[in-house]
């Protein structure tokens, strides 16, 4: 029962974190549009959100495996 429990609660905060990752690049990336100025850094920081991203959704589909 203990085992079971602390595999669940292990289970909830990848996810948890996996979550607010995913909040936090997604947040990044649409700053970029909002702010509203296209300049080097601005692509620079969209790309940056971008990889974060992608990066957080193919772990996410890793962890399906």
């Amino acid at each position: 029962m203990d085992n079971l429990f602390v595999k669940k609660k292990s289970w909830i905060r990848a996810n948890l974190e996996w979550l607010l990752q995913l909040i936090a690049s997604l947040s990044w990336m649409v700053s970029v549009f909002v702010y509203g100025t296209y300049e080097l850094g601005d692509y620079l920081q969209l790309l940056a959100s971008s990889s974060w991203t992608a990066s957080n959704i193919m772990i996410y589909f890793s962890r399906l495996d």
